[in-house]
């Protein structure tokens, strides 16, 4: 028979993973929007970007509280706990993902000169799907007890910083400085904030996997190196 407390937990696992469906979900439409001629056309996307950052704020609310509950009224065990708590921090970083796609978006659609994003949005994107990769993997190792796609996660981590660096030098490369206006100079800008906001997305699935990893064995390997915990 299902007591109260594990009941709760599941409410709170099963809320996780709707949570963790639609920050994926964002990622997909933020992909979508870039690969597109114009982000500005897609009005659709647009629409459904807005709408679900509302419900990511509604669900980050309705998790913690029922955390906070669950651990108030329970008082689960040890593993219980770190599962909980895990997922409070997963939940935190999976937020602040949706901020920072929205965050994209802004610049995204203030950009100056949309000639010079097309030169890099095949660029971008790459480095986007790698981002996403790592939150997608980064969630599945919590949901699926799985070490290795943690450790994954968080050892590409440096990939997507490179690529960061790469990318930026790309877009300036091909834009004829010496020629472009001030406008194209606002837009390379643009463009750098736009890459460092899909670098802090890995960087923020990197928090989710050291959670999923907290999680199974009860070790914090914030701030160590990943080949100590190989």
């Amino acid at each position: 028979m299902t007591s109260n407390k594990d009941h709760a937990i599941e409410k709170i696992l099963k809320s996780f993973e709707d949570f963790a469906n639609l920050t994926l979900e964002q990622l997909d439409l933020l992909e979508s929007l870039i690969s597109s001629d114009n982000p500005n056309d897609p009005s659709d996307i647009l629409a459904k970007i807005r709408a679900n950052e509302e419900e990511m704020d509604n669900y980050e609310v309705r998790i913690s509280e029922r955390i906070i509950n669950t651990i108030a009224l329970y008082k689960p065990v040890a593993s219980d706990i770190r599962k909980v708590m895990a997922c409070y921090r997963m939940i935190i970083n999976m937020e602040r993902i949706g901020d920072l796609v929205m965050n994209i978006v802004y610049k995204l659609r203030k950009m100056k000169d949309p000639k010079i994003f097309q030169r890099s949005s095949e660029l971008i994107d790459k480095m986007l799907i790698q981002s996403k990769d790592m939150v997608n993997k980064a969630l599945l190792s919590f949901t699926n007890n799985d070490k290795e796609y943690a450790i994954w996660t968080i050892k590409n981590d440096e990939v997507v910083d490179e690529l960061n660096r790469e990318l930026l030098k790309k877009s300036i490369v091909k834009g004829d400085l010496c020629n472009e206006t001030e406008e194209m100079l606002l837009s390379f800008i643009d463009i750098k904030s736009i890459l460092s906001g899909i670098e802090r997305i890995a960087d923020h699935a990197t928090n989710i996997a050291e959670a999923s990893i907290y999680s199974m064995e009860g070790t914090d390997i914030r701030h160590q190196d990943i080949e100590e915990n190989d």
